[in-house]
C-alpha cells in the first residue's frame, strides 16, 4: 500500500537491501571471456573448452610466434630451424675402446691392433664426411700403437733370454 510517506509501498520496518551493483562496464562477469576476446573462427572450440578430436589446432600468431591463449602450442624450432649436433664418428670411439683394453692387458694384442685399425679408418672417415671425434680417433690410434710397442719390447726381451733359459735348463743349473 502506498502512502505518501512511503510511495513503493513496503513495509517501513523491514530494512531495504540495496541492490547488488552491475559489474562495471568491460568487465566480465566470472568465467565469461573478456570483452576483447574474439569469438572462435570455424573449426576451434569455444572459449575455455579443449579443442575435440578431428578439430584444427588454432594457428600461432604470426608475429610473436604464440599460440593463442588455451591452445597448445605444436613444436617449432627458432626462424632458423634448428642446430643439429655434430655427430660424433663411432669408429673413434671404438678405436680409443679397444685401445685402452689392449694397453691394461685384458687383450694386449688383440685390443690394440683393433684400436690402431679402427682408429686409421674413422680418420679417414672423418676428413671425408666432417665428423667429430678426430681427437678420440687419434688417442686411440697413439694407445694403440704404445701398446702394441709394449708387446713388441716384452716379446724381444723374453726372446733375447730365452736361449741362456733353455740353455741353463738343458746343463741342469740355472745359476
Amino acid at each position: 500500500m502506498s502512502t505518501p510517506d512511503n510511495p513503493q509501498g513496503t513495509d517501513p520496518t523491514t530494512p531495504s537491501v540495496p541492490p547488488a551493483p552491475a559489474a562495471p562496464q568491460g568487465s566480465p562477469a566470472y568465467g565469461q571471456p573478456p570483452a576483447y576476446a574474439q569469438p572462435p573462427s570455424y573449426g576451434q572450440a569455444p572459449y575455455g573448452q579443449a579443442p575435440t578430436y578431428g578439430q584444427q589446432q588454432p594457428a600461432p600468431d604470426p608475429y610473436s610466434g604464440q599460440a593463442p591463449y588455451g591452445a597448445q602450442a605444436p613444436y617449432a624450432p627458432g626462424p632458423y630451424g634448428a642446430y643439429a649436433a655434430p655427430k660424433t664418428n663411432v669408429l673413434a670411439i671404438v678405436s680409443l675402446i679397444a685401445s685402452l683394453v689392449g694397453i691394461i692387458f685384458i687383450l694386449p694384442f688383440v685390443g690394440s691392433l683393433v684400436g690402431v685399425i679402427t682408429g686409421h679408418m674413422s680418420l679417414s672417415q672423418i676428413k671425408r664426411t666432417g665428423e667429430q671425434g678426430r681427437g678420440l680417433a687419434l688417442a686411440g690410434t697413439i694407445v694403440g700403437y704404445v701398446g702394441l710397442g709394449i708387446i713388441l719390447l716384452v716379446t724381444i726381451f723374453f726372446l733375447s733370454f730365452l736361449p741362456l733359459i733353455i740353455g741353463s735348463a738343458s746343463s741342469g743349473t740355472l745359476s
